[in-house]
């Protein structure tokens, strides 16, 4: 490859012009000759033993140029895009200029990171609401364990409650027909869990074991099924089981199996302790939040719309590939939401917007303020990334470049050099208020 020129036709735009070498590109026309020519049927030939003159003679001296070009433009692109220096912030337009004796003349055309400009990034002023744990807080979540810790036990001597466990069996009626969906047997309920339609738990309560008995609901206006919505229905339940959850004393054996602490004093002291970094780290990252709004309010920037389309499919991908660690994948949410690709990419559109802005302030103040990356940040890095996904350290240098990874640490220190300088004044929740 020979990078011939580059130009800025448009604003954030740039132009390469470079030169794909005669003898590389031949190269990439026998290959695909070999490769395609066995699946060609030529009159007066046996499949695949046409030569190549009779091909092209057939179908055009460039019936193989095209499965060539895409064979050998993109590592002639990245060559040519990494000597001209230019960074790329949407996918090329490619434009063949000639193919002749002397090669293969490309035009790429593509669009690049605006110019910058960030001031009043030290010193901004904020306010921090810290809000202070309270006793039952504490009670709160220590209750939110004991309930992890308890057991279900059987009721024989009183009619069902709010918050116990049923097992039912169940069978729906619409206008005295029943209805696909509407039946269950030794099911297990707990009251008040809202696992039903309005109405249907509220009746079971008051109801003892061996009851039989009709539970009148009428299914809501919106419901998922709609030769449902809004009909009245008749249930019939027979009540089998009554369970309640036993929670663990509150004492000092509750705190040793929950912790590792020998009291119950010990153990409240530590739920406190964390729940107070818990609201700290909350308040810091408000704090952090109010001071990128700052940054993308001075930042200045004609920034291509070429930028928020990639961000916004990144944002896409990635909730995609989330949706497939658990089972499920972008079709199948569609199905059950009844949103669409576009809705999706409107939803994520406006971070996706704040997401390139902070970006570009942040890329920005680290080139005024010349952070660099060390190579201990690097490696350090890499580490941390090694240990936060249970990988060998060389594997994980393997998938992300050190290049890329040092453009990671410089806007991470640049976010550390505003939060450093920041005027941060702690507010009461009720001052806030």
């Amino acid at each position: 490859m020979t990078l011939k020129n580059i130009t800025n036709p448009e604003k954030n735009v740039t132009e390469l012009e470079f030169i794909i070498e005669k003898e590389v590109f031949d190269a990439a026309v026998d290959k695909q000759f070999k490769k395609n020519a066995p699946k060609m049927n030529i009159p007066g030939f046996r499949r695949g033993k046409a030569p190549r003159s009779i091909i092209e003679k057939m179908y055009g001296k460039g019936v193989f140029y095209e499965d060539a070009l895409n064979d050998v433009l993109p590592a002639a692109y990245e060559a040519a895009l990494a000597e001209s220096k230019a960074e790329a912030v949407s996918r090329p337009e490619f434009d063949v200029d000639s193919i002749d004796e002397n090669g293969v003349v490309v035009k790429a055309k593509f669009y690049v990171k605006p110019e910058v400009t960030i001031d009043g990034y030290k010193g901004i002023e904020a306010e921090r609401t810290l809000v202070p744990v309270t006793d039952a807080d504490v009670d709160a979540e220590i209750n939110t364990t004991r309930e992890r810790n308890s057991r279900l036990v059987d009721v024989t001597d009183r009619a069902a409650q709010l918050e116990d466990t049923v097992v039912i069996d169940f069978e729906g009626f619409v206008d005295g027909v029943a209805f696909d969906g509407g039946k269950g047997e030794k099911f297990n309920l707990r009251l008040g869990s809202g696992q039903f339609i309005p109405g249907f738990e509220d009746q079971i309560v008051g109801h003892n074991i061996g009851d039989e008995f009709d539970v009148n609901v009428e299914f809501p206006a919106e419901y998922h099924a709609a030769d449902l919505a809004g009909k009245p229905a008749v249930f019939k339940v027979k009540l089998h089981e009554i369970k309640f959850n036993e929670l663990p004393a509150l004492d000092d054996e509750f705190a040793k199996d929950v912790s590792e602490f020998d009291t119950l004093d010990e153990y409240k002291a530590d739920v406190k302790a964390k729940l107070e970094a818990k609201n700290t780290k909350t308040a810091d990252n408000e704090v952090e939040e109010k001071l990128i709004n700052t940054l993308i309010d001075n930042l200045g920037a004609d920034i291509p719309e070429a930028m928020f389309v990639t961000e916004t499919e990144n944002f896409l991908r990635d909730y995609d590939s989330r949706l497939r660690m658990q089972g499920l994948d972008l079709n199948t949410y569609f199905k059950y939401t009844g949103m669409d690709l576009d809705t999706l990419r409107a939803q994520f559109r406006p971070q996706a917007e704040r997401q390139v802005k902070t970006r570009l302030a942040l890329e920005k103040i680290a080139e005024l303020e010349a952070i660099e990356a060390t190579e201990e940040d690097i490696e350090a890095e890499f580490n941390r990334l090694a240990a936060a996904y249970n990988m060998p350290a060389d594997q994980i240098k393997a998938t992300i470049a050190a290049e890329d990874l040092a453009k990671d640490i410089k806007v991470q220190k640049a976010v550390d050099l505003v939060k450093s300088s920041a005027v941060v004044t702690d507010k009461a929740p009720e001052a806030a208020e």
